[in-house]
């Protein structure tokens, strides 16, 4: 069966103004070098989540790579794109663990994926206007960085228990970001882990010994999701935590697929359903065996802007590492002797990030804050956010994340409405 890229000019030089096109691909030793390169920028955000969370690294990895091929597969592989894993898990994953062990929280993620695929099938139907609608930007940035801000404390936690090694790391995040142009400007996460890691390991800080029992090829671990029928308190009380985090998944792939349509075909937007659909199913396979929920990853966007090759071939080379990588217990065990010192420092810059995220969202859009719905629509979410407002109804517990959400999304509406009808806007 012939493969389905045409080669680009002859396949070696991208000139000054030209943008190698998804359907399209360089040789295949330069494209199997775009692949490694898609790798190596999500590897320093994708495996910092199952460190935080405590779920196995090999497991997300594994998944966060066939996440990606089914992305590639179920958007007509015209789509380039990498499913890393999504930070907006993050803290309903730690207090459904905390709360009730690892299979309570996989089965959040299994419902949001089940739910953001649903979207995907609606968009697919409908066209994206509702969304747009839904959450306008001053909503959407403020979800985005109330999860940033909120993330904080576990930052300020992981710092001070080693906060020589912390600082290091931080700085080393900073000072690389600054220091590099191109590729290694952008690999300034992973180059400050790598930074502080060795530094870890003079002081002492890094323990090898699972490492050294750890097989170089083998499955990783696989957990199944707590079942909602035998343990009700456990599943069903903890969706109220992931709710938001759909809301979070829509806007940022929305928003990488625009990216991606700005710089190669404008058509490109046409597969918004589709690649929220291919999410949510990524999300829910992931969830249900063990590994964190999915997104489309803002760092390879970032490689693709640099490079000007769009090719999905280079993804489905990445896929097909990152899967390779995940069925090493060997890297899972590398990347488990990462210190909390090294976690602190870069946590510190990246959740920083997440919430400035969400404050470019409002620059971008150029949000009006003279308008008293847009200040009090952002200033309540983000205290509720920030300060970790806690709602217990029953069962159910209402986080800062999915209260600041809520309030996001109500106390824009609910304004703008009676603005509209009272005529004070």
């Amino acid at each position: 069966m012939a493969l389905p890229w045409t080669l680009h000019g002859d396949g070696k030089k991208v000139g000054a103004h030209e943008i190698v096109l998804p359907g399209e691909r360089l040789t295949w030793p330069r494209t199997i070098g775009l692949g490694a390169q898609h790798v190596v920028a999500m590897f320093g955000a994708t495996f910092l989540v199952p460190l935080l969370t405590g779920f196995p690294p090999a497991t997300t990895l594994l998944f966060s790579g066939v996440g990606t091929l089914l992305f590639l597969v179920i958007t007509g592989n015209r789509l380039p794109s990498y499913l890393g894993s999504s930070f907006a898990f993050i803290v309903p994953i730690v207090a459904a663990t905390k709360a009730d062990g690892m299979p309570s929280a996989l089965f959040g993620i299994v419902v949001t994926g089940v739910l953001l695929a649903i979207v995907g099938l609606i968009v697919v139907a409908t066209g994206t206007r509702w969304i747009d609608g839904l959450m306008p930007p001053v909503v959407a940035g403020a979800i985005v960085a109330l999860i940033g801000f909120n993330l904080a404390p576990a930052a300020k936690n992981n710092f001070v228990q080693a906060p020589i090694t912390a600082l290091v790391t931080l700085a080393a995040v900073i000072l690389c970001t600054v220091l590099f142009r191109g590729m290694l400007g952008r690999l300034s996460i992973f180059l400050g882990v790598a930074v502080g890691y060795v530094f870890a390991v003079i002081v002492g800080e890094v323990n090898f010994d699972a490492v050294a029992k750890a097989a170089w090829i083998g499955f990783p671990q696989f957990t199944l999701p707590a079942n909602p029928f035998t343990s009700p308190a456990a599943t069903w009380g903890i969706l109220p935590a992931f709710l938001p985090v759909v809301l979070v998944l829509i806007a940022e792939n929305v928003g990488h697929i625009r990216g991606v349509a700005q710089l190669t075909d404008p058509s490109v937007n046409r597969l918004t359903g589709r690649a929220l659909f291919a999410d949510g199913v990524a999300t829910t396979i992931a969830g249900f065996f063990g590994g964190s929920g999915t997104t489309t990853y803002g760092e390879n966007i970032g490689v693709m802007a640099a490079t000007r090759v769009y090719s999905t071939a280079a993804y489905w080379v990445a896929g097909i590492v990152a899967v390779l990588l995940g069925l090493s217990p060997k890297v899972g065990a590398v990347i488990n002797t990462i210190p909390a010192g090294v976690l602190g420092g870069v946590t510190t810059a990246l959740y920083g990030l997440i919430g400035i995220i969400g404050v470019k969202i409002w620059l971008d859009n150029k949000v009006d804050f003279s308008k008293p719905v847009n200040q009090f629509t952002a200033a309540t979410a983000l205290i509720i956010g920030v300060g970790d407002f806690t709602l217990n109804l029953g069962q159910l517990t209402f986080n800062g994340i999915a209260l600041g959400a809520i309030a996001a999304i109500v106390v824009y509406h609910v304004m703008a409405s009676i603005a509209r009808l009272r005529g004070t806007d």
